[in-house]
């Protein structure tokens, strides 16, 4: 397992799979370990996957300082990450919270970017986010689900601020285009690879800067793709789309039946779509 030190010191993990022109793979959720992506849906087929564990979570280093945790301030650590692979131009791959994370690194690093993939993925540092009536929005998109009725209740439970822990439980299948065994597992996995406490700062006061962010990807100079799912809450399609009007050179693929981890969904379309898009 591969390793490098943060400017701050702390020994952050990567992981290779697949060979090929290499991909860099931003986790979110957020601050979850990278293993949660997989192959990506076979898309280590096509290119070799460059995994990062950000600071605190699977093989990297638990940090010092936890306010390191918080998303502009890991934004050095991608830059890092990218110096010691000796790449001058990158392809990053980001996922869900991890938008957040490859936005800010292109914002203030663009000349290393020469693709932007975003899947399912937040654009808070662009001042573009989901809400309550979007997860409501979304969640209405499921009646016909034998589990919905039981799962929109502990989505009201949620959204209120009142869940207990059978409540986020129940609210999984929401986030999967198909809640099969396949589902079930991955949602099964995430308490042990996730880091909550970092994630409670990930996004905290003082993250971002919509409008300087959004002047500077303005100008980037780069292809971007942000992928959808069609019955993702988070971000919804139409929301994906205002995110993708913010580049210069962005297209928006929507994945139908595909919830916020597409490559479980669908997972030959799924990697087909970006490998056409890296190809340009």
């Amino acid at each position: 397992m591969p390793v490098f030190a943060a400017a701050d010191g702390t020994e952050l993990a990567y992981h290779l799979m697949g060979e090929g022109e290499p991909l860099l793979v931003l986790p979110g959720d957020p601050m979850r370990a990278s293993a949660y992506l997989g192959d990506l849906g076979g898309l280590s087929s096509r290119r070799q996957l460059v995994m990062l564990d950000l600071r605190g979570t699977g093989d990297s280093a638990i940090p010092a300082d936890p306010a390191t945790y918080r998303v502009d301030r890991q934004v050095a650590d991608v830059e890092a990450f990218r110096q010691h692979l000796g790449l001058d131009r990158v392809d990053v791959l980001a996922h869900s919270a991890a938008g957040d994370l490859a936005i800010l690194h292109a914002a203030r690093h663009p000349r290393h970017i020469r693709t932007l993939t975003l899947i399912t993925a937040r654009a808070r540092a662009l001042g573009v986010d989901f809400t309550a009536e979007h997860r409501r929005e979304g969640a209405a998109l499921r009646t016909a689900e034998p589990w919905f009725r039981t799962a929109r209740d502990a989505y009201e439970a949620v959204l209120a601020g009142s869940a207990t822990d059978a409540d986020q439980d129940a609210i999984a299948p929401f986030f999967y285009g198909r809640w099969d065994a396949a589902g079930r597992a991955h949602a099964a996995a995430d308490v042990e690879q996730s880091n909550y406490e970092a994630a409670d700062v990930y996004a905290s006061d003082g993250a971002f800067a919509p409008a300087a962010a959004r002047a500077a990807v303005a100008a980037l100079d780069a292809r971007v793709l942000i992928l959808a799912g069609e019955l993702d809450s988070g971000p919804l399609p139409r929301v994906a789309a205002t995110a993708a009007r913010l580049f210069p050179e962005a297209e928006l693929a929507v994945q139908p039946g595909a919830g916020h981890f597409p490559w479980l969904d669908d997972p030959f379309r799924f990697s087909g779509t970006v490998e056409t898009f890296l190809r340009g």
